[in-house]
């Protein structure tokens, strides 16, 4: 009979086991809905998302227009650092990674170009501010040897960009087709299921959260065109170009257009579409005839979906939840610790 070996412990190669990284020092700009998710899942799924990472991600300091809130919020973190201005955030010497979380297009711009020339790289979720000044600021960061990523941009935690970019990146993409505003789709669903008109379901949708007070980029369409610019530059290599999008919004829709679609077996879509033909690559974001059994016809409420046509795989599909603070944040946080990795 053989014996069982014995393991003992190796003193030695522990002590030579290499030192664990650094940790990864993130400073917040914004701390409304997404940043407050931020902290709230990095918090709770620390470990596990160092042990992915390979080392640790840190909140070291946040810029906020509403410090009180914040400060409830932060109790119990004493290294973090509350700051007034986001451009002090933007040069601190500590802070390795800036989220720019606050929204808005002009003053963003600035916070991220800053980050960017001190040396930070940048996450956000800023739509709006990629789709108006995107190119100036991936030409910032490659100028500066930075990461600027994006992937909560667009379908909030569905990891759509990284289909594109990483899943698919063999491929031809022929067309993308979604729908990317849970806004837009929560009162569609609400019209089609309970005939409810445009400003009801409106007022609903904003009662709960899932519309914001001034709504107009939600129902006219410039959110999810701002999304299919975002999606188009990463599928087809093109500029981003918000102008070159037809966009049409759904707030002249009314209660029976969506009965009688629904009697003739199509539910009624606020639809993104990019579409690969002849004369380029063509943009669309209208409301569009889908029919019932279409995954796209059964995303209900604020769930976000993307089919994606390709010449190797074909047919993909992803959807899932498309707004809120933590599905938003799961998208930061998967940015951030591809960022962690980098050697």
């Amino acid at each position: 009979m053989f014996a069982e070996p014995q393991l003992s412990p190796l003193p030695e190669a522990r002590a030579h086991a290499p030192a664990q990284p650094p940790a990864l020092r993130v400073g917040i700009i914004g701390m409304g809905t997404v940043g407050s998710g931020v902290w709230r899942v990095l918090r709770r799924n620390q470990a596990l998302i160092a042990a992915r990472a390979g080392r640790p991600i840190e909140i070291v300091a946040v810029a906020t227009r509403t410090p009180a809130r914040a400060a409830a919020m932060l109790v119990g973190a004493p290294g973090v650092r509350l700051l007034a201005d986001p451009l002090h955030l933007a040069a601190d010497p500590v802070v390795d990674v800036v989220l720019e979380l606050a929204g808005g297009t002009s003053t963003a711009r600035d916070w991220v170009l800053a980050a960017l020339a001190h040396g930070k790289h940048v996450v956000t979720a800023n739509k709006a501010l990629l789709a108006t000044h995107g190119e100036e600021l991936a030409a910032a960061a490659a100028r500066h040897g930075r990461v600027l990523a994006y992937e909560a941009a667009v379908a909030g935690g569905v990891p759509v960009i990284k289909a594109l970019r990483e899943g698919l990146v063999g491929n031809r993409i022929l067309s993308l087709a979604g729908v990317l505003n849970g806004t837009s789709n929560y009162i569609l669903t609400r019209m089609q299921a309970h005939g409810l008109g445009f400003a009801a379901a409106l007022t609903e949708a904003q009662a709960l959260g899932y519309a914001e007070a001034d709504p107009t980029f939600d129902v006219d369409g410039t959110d999810t065109a701002h999304k299919l610019t975002l999606l188009a530059a990463n599928a087809f290599g093109m500029p981003l170009r918000p102008d070159a999008v037809h966009v049409e919004g759904i707030s002249d829709l009314q209660p029976g257009d969506l009965a009688a679609a629904a009697q003739l077996g199509y539910a009624v879509k606020l639809l993104a579409v990019a579409r690969r033909d002849a004369d380029g690559v063509q943009l669309h974001v209208h409301p569009a005839l889908v029919p019932q059994r279409h995954p796209l016809a059964q995303l209900d409420g604020a769930t976000n979906g993307l089919r994606v046509q390709a010449d190797a795989v074909g047919d993909m599909f992803y959807s899932g939840a498309g707004a809120g603070g933590e599905p938003t944040a799961s998208a930061v946080l998967a940015d951030l610790v591809d960022l962690a990795r980098l050697p």
